[in-house]
C-alpha cells in the first residue's frame, strides 16, 4: 500500500514526532479493529512494535498514522527527514502476516 512520512509539526532529531501516514481505505483493508499494536520491519531487518493510538481508529479522519520514534530515526537515517513543507517522503507499507508490515522507500 502507498504511504507517506508524517510528522506532528514538532518532529525531533531523536525521531520523536514522526510516523507513517496511510489512507483510511488502506487502514480498513489491512488493519483489524481490536489490534492495539503492529510490528513494522525496516529494510535492514530491524523490527519495532508500534502501538495503534485511539486516533488511528477514528472514523472521521481521512488518514491514519503509525507513530513511533523508531520510524523517525529510520526516516532521518535514510535522509528522508526532515522534508520540505508539503513534500513528505513516499513509502510502501507491505503486509507480511497478521499484525506485521514492512516499510520501504517508494521508487
Amino acid at each position: 500500500m502507498q504511504a507517506s512520512g508524517w510528522h506532528n509539526g514538532s518532529p525531533r532529531s531523536s525521531g520523536a514526532g514522526y510516523g507513517i501516514r496511510i489512507s483510511k481505505a488502506d487502514r480498513d483493508r489491512y488493519f483489524v479493529p481490536g489490534w492495539v499494536d503492529v510490528e513494522i520491519e525496516f529494510p535492514d531487518g530491524q523490527r519495532v512494535e508500534v502501538d495503534l493510538t485511539r486516533s488511528f481508529w477514528k472514523p472521521e479522519t481521512p488518514y491514519a498514522e503509525l507513530r513511533d520514534a523508531a520510524i523517525g530515526r529510520w526516516l532521518i537515517a535514510q535522509g528522508a527527514a526532515p522534508w520540505p513543507k508539503g513534500s513528505p517522503p513516499q513509502l510502501v507499507l507491505s503486509p507480511l502476516g497478521p499484525k506485521r508490515f514492512s516499510v520501504t522507500p517508494s521508487g
